[in-house]
This record gives structure tokens, sequence and C-alpha cells, in this order.
């Protein structure tokens, strides 16, 4: 009997450890996926100043959506290599969701290079 309990106490943590992970991912509505999204579009991402993200919006980049529905919220910039090359302090990060990336408050990401466009950044 003493081995049932402890299966049954296994299962039930089980249970409830899958069930916690469904809420949380009803809860945030898609937004992981939507960060990973943004994420596979990045070939190289950088860790930038707030004041420099600011800058980069002032200059008419875009921050994207999903930056703000993460708590707390993160500025997300698509930015050219040559622009990220002038940003004092910008250092380099792997394009993956671990807790470097996700601690970051800005990041400044560049895209993959269109096919046949002739345009990169």
């Amino acid at each position: 009997m003493n081995t049932l309990e402890k299966r049954l106490r296994e299962f039930r943590s089980r249970v409830l450890i899958r069930d916690w992970t469904w809420r949380q991912r009803r809860h945030a509505r898609g937004v992981w996926f939507r960060f990973r999204r943004v994420l596979a579009d990045a070939r190289e991402a950088y860790v930038i100043p707030r004041d420099e993200a600011m800058k980069l919006i002032a200059e008419g980049h875009r921050p994207e959506p999903v930056g703000e529905e993460i708590e707390p919220p993160r500025v997300l910039l698509f930015v050219s290599a040559e622009r990220v090359a002038r940003i004092p302090g910008a250092r380099s990060v792997a394009v993956r969701l671990d807790a470097e990336l996700l601690q970051a408050e800005c990041l400044a990401l560049l895209r993959f290079s269109c096919r046949g466009s002739g345009k990169g950044g």
C-alpha cells in the first residue's frame, strides 16, 4: 500500500503541474508564440541601453508590439547592422529564449536578409 500511495502522490503532483502550465499558457493569450515568432525573424540580438532604444524610436524604428505584452514590458526593435554598430554599450546575446535574453529590457534585433531584394537588416 505504501508504494501505491507514493505513486498516487506523484501522479497528483504531475497533474497539478500540468494544470498550472496550461493555465499559464491560456492566460498569456499567445504572447510567447508571438515573442518566439519575432525572434525567429532575428539573426542577431543585442542588449542595448534604454536611452539608445529611445533614440532609435525617435529615429523612426517601430517597437514590436509583443514587447509591451510581456511583464515587465520590453522594447524590441529591428535595426540595421550598421546602426547597431554605432550604439555604445550594445552587447550581443544569443537569439533564444534564455535568462540572458529574457532579462534584457531593450533589444536591438537584426533581421535575416531577404532573398533577392538585396536588402538586409
